[in-house]
């Protein structure tokens, strides 16, 4: 068992989730991101971050997997100090047209996911005493809802309840907060939101007072702030980087 911190990441190998793994790293932390399916980019991962970078394979849906995942993670590496809730999918369909398969993928890994993989690591956390710190990576969409996205929109809104729960349950051993993101320039909202035509990356622009795209650096900015000293007075909250677009 290691001496040096550990940061547990869901969907911490590619996208948002590689940059929040990335950043801790930087930080100090011993990183284990959990994928479920792009081995590609977990071997790449591995190869950028090093030593205190591994990846695990585990389908977040299936209790009985993460909670063996779990179980092997808390015996190499103890007690992580930092759980980060961030893997999620997103299948985009009217409410008429979608199907139970298209309900229960993005509600099983957005939002029982979390269930999972929190209820397997928090006990050893809460054991531990430290000052661990939870932060679950929300969306704009579970406080504003969107068109064809009854499914995602739900799942994060019970996101946020959840977290507010776990605050609730885990003070003052565990504090949990509730990450966010606006517009942040991924493939999948570049791809969604139409970012490469100029005329919608325009619409878009309009409405965030910031006037850029947010970048994932800006995310890893604000983890950074959620789990270091700066925000010890907080627990149960939600951090909102957006640009200013939305000011709830």
């Amino acid at each position: 068992m290691t001496d040096q911190r550990t940061a547990i990441v869901s969907g911490g190998t590619r996208g948002i989730g590689l940059v929040l793994s990335r950043r801790l790293v930087r930080l100090g932390y011993s990183v284990v991101a959990l994928y479920r399916s792009d081995v590609r980019a977990a071997d790449d991962a591995v190869k950028e971050l090093g030593p205190a970078f591994r990846a695990v394979r585990t389908d977040l849906a299936d209790g009985d997997a993460v909670t063996a995942s779990a179980a092997e993670i808390l015996s190499a590496h103890g007690a992580p100090a930092v759980l980060v809730n961030n893997a999620g999918v997103n299948v985009d369909r009217p409410f008429l047209e979608m199907t139970h398969e298209d309900w229960h993928r993005v509600i099983d890994s957005n939002l029982s996911g979390v269930f999972h993989l929190t209820r397997a690591v928090a006990p050893a956390m809460l054991a531990a005493d430290a000052g661990a710190v939870i932060v679950n990576i929300g969306a704009t969409t579970g406080i504003r809802p969107r068109v064809n996205g009854a499914n995602y929109c739900a799942s994060k809104a019970g996101l946020l309840q959840l977290s507010k729960c776990l605050a609730l349950e885990f003070a003052p051993k565990v504090r949990v907060n509730c990450l966010i993101p606006g517009v942040i320039g991924t493939e999948e909202v570049v791809e969604r939101l139409g970012l490469d035509d100029e005329e919608s990356r325009e619409r878009v622009l309009a409405e965030i007072p910031q006037r850029r795209i947010g970048d994932c650096e800006d995310l890893a900015d604000a983890l950074e702030f959620l789990i270091g000293p700066g925000s010890a007075y907080m627990t149960g909250q939600r951090l909102i980087v957006d640009g200013g677009q939305f000011m709830w």
